[in-house]
C-alpha cells in the first residue's frame, strides 16, 4: 500500500490544470505511448528463459547505459538484501568508460560461469559498445562455439548494428519496442529480463502499475503541484529517501525527469539525497540556502522489528519521525515537501511508483509544452566526443 501526503508540508495555493484532457491528447498523438498500455504478453516467456539463465550461470552480466539498465537496477537493488549475495550475481557494465572497472571485471569473471545480456537499440552507443566488444572477445575465448548460446541481445526489431551482429552470431534476442523510449522501458524486456533473472516476480510489477493506472488522482495532483512550484521559482526537485535500498530508484527517477523535461530552457532539475546521511552534508543548504528547492520524499517502512529501549520505539518509527521532523523543519525554512510512503518495499509498490512517475513526467512535459520522449541535447556531447576520438587516433 502507498499513501500520499501532498498537503501537510506545503504552503502553495495549487493551480489546477485539465490533466484528463492532456491524457487524451497524449493518447491521440500516440507519441511514444507504448509504455502506457502495460503490455505483459511476454512475461511468461521471459520468466521461462530467466529460469534457464539462473540455473546456468554464476554471474549475469547486463551491459547497457541510461534507460537500458537503470530501471532494472532500481528494482533489483530495492529488492535485494544488503549483505547476502544471491545466485546468480547481477553485475552491470557499459555505463561508464573506466579502464579499471572493465579490467577488474574481466579478471573477476575468469573463474565464473557467465551469461550476458547486452541492451542497446542501435548498438552504437559508445560506452556499452566498448564494453560489449571486450566482453564478446572474453566470452568467445572462454566458451568457443558455445559462446553465442550464453549471450542475449535486447535491441531494435528491424535495424541497427547490434541486431546485425546478433543475427550473424546467433544470439538470443529480445525486442526493444519501437514506441517506448529507454527511460520508460522498465516494464519491457529491457528491464523485465534482468529483474526476472534476479529471481523476482515480474508479474507483480504489472499488478502495481495497473493499480496506479486505475487511480490517477494522486498522480494528477502531484503533477499540478510540481508545475505550480516550478512557476513560483522552485526549479530544483530533491528526491529524498530514508532507505538506502532505494538509491538506484532515485537515480532512475533523475534520468526519467531530467531527460524528459530538461529542454528548451525549461524543466525542473532533479537531484537526490539518501537520508539521514545527506542531512549531515546537504541539510544546511536545504534549510538556509537559496530558495529554489522543493522535496519529494519516498519513504519505505521496514518490517524488521528493531526495538530501541532508550526511546521505547522501533528503529523504523524513529526513522519515520526523522523524516517528518526534516519535512517540518524544511517547511519552516520555506522548502515545501511531499511525502510518498510505502508500507514496505515490494514489487507491487515499485510497479505502482514506476507508472506513477512515468505518467506524471509525461503530463508535466505537456504542461511545459515540450516533447517528453526525446533527448536531443545528449547528442551535443556525443558529436564532440566522437569527433575528438577520431582526431586523436
Amino acid at each position: 500500500m502507498i499513501t500520499f501526503d501532498f498537503k501537510t508540508y506545503q504552503y502553495q495555493e495549487l493551480k489546477e490544470y485539465d490533466l484528463s484532457n492532456i491524457k487524451e491528447i497524449f493518447l491521440k498523438d500516440n507519441n511514444m505511448a507504448g509504455w502506457y498500455s502495460l503490455d505483459d504478453s511476454q512475461v511468461e516467456e521471459i520468466r521461462e528463459i530467466a529460469e534457464h539463465v539462473r540455473a546456468n550461470c554464476d554471474v549475469f552480466l547486463v551491459i547497457g547505459i541510461g534507460g537500458s539498465y537503470m530501471g532494472a537496477k532500481a528494482v533489483i537493488d530495492a529488492m535485494s538484501p544488503y549483505f547476502t549475495k544471491t545466485k546468480p550475481e547481477i553485475i552491470f557494465a557499459g555505463y561508464q568508460l573506466s579502464s579499471d572497472y572493465l579490467t577488474e571485471l574481466l579478471a573477476y569473471l575468469e573463474d565464473k560461469e557467465v551469461i550476458v545480456n547486452v541492451i542497446s537499440k542501435s548498438g552504437t552507443t559508445l560506452e556499452p559498445a566498448i564494453a560489449f566488444d571486450k566482453i564478446l572477445s572474453f566470452m568467445e575465448q572462454k566458451y568457443g562455439n558455445q559462446s553465442s548460446e550464453r549471450i542475449f541481445a535486447t535491441t531494435d526489431a528491424h535495424t541497427g548494428t547490434l541486431l546485425t551482429l546478433a543475427n550473424q552470431k546467433g544470439f538470443h534476442k529480445f525486442v526493444v519496442p519501437d514506441d517506448i523510449g529507454g527511460r520508460f522501458s522498465v516494464l519491457t524486456p529491457v528491464g523485465l529480463f534482468p529483474i526476472a533473472v534476479a529471481g523476482l516476480d515480474i508479474r507483480a510489477l504489472f499488478t502495481g502499475a495497473r493499480l496506479a493506472k486505475a487511480n490517477l488522482d494522486n498522480c494528477f495532483y502531484y503533477t499540478m503541484l510540481r508545475h505550480t512550484l516550478y512557476q513560483e521559482g522552485k526549479v530544483i526537485e530533491s528526491f529524498d529517501t530514508y532507505e538506502p535500498k532505494l538509491a538506484s530508484f532515485l537515480e532512475w527517477l533523475k534520468q526519467l525527469v531530467g531527460e524528459s523535461q530538461g529542454k528548451e530552457g525549461k524543466g525542473i532539475f532533479p537531484v537526490s539525497t539518501i537520508n539521514t546521511r545527506d542531512l549531515h552534508s546537504l541539510g544546511q543548504y536545504y534549510q538556509e540556502g537559496k530558495d529554489i528547492l522543493f522535496s519529494t520524499c519516498l519513504f519505505a517502512h521496514s518490517n524488521q522489528e528493531v526495538f530501541l529501549e532508550p526511546y521505547a520505539k522501533t528503529l523504523d518509527k524513529v526513522n519515520e519521525i526523522a523524516m517528518e521532523s526534516v519535512a517540518e523543519s524544511h517547511y519552516n525554512g520555506h522548502l515545501p515537501s511531499s511525502i510518498i510512503s510505502m508500507d514496505k518495499i515490494s514489487l507491487e509498490n515499485l510497479g505502482y511508483l514506476i507508472f506513477f512517475f512515468e505518467m506524471s513526467t509525461m503530463l508535466g512535459s505537456y504542461l511545459l509544452g515540450i516533447r517528453y520522449y526525446d533527448q536531443p541535447g545528449v547528442n551535443g556531447y556525443k558529436d564532440i566526443l566522437h569527433k575528438r576520438i577520431k582526431e586523436d587516433s
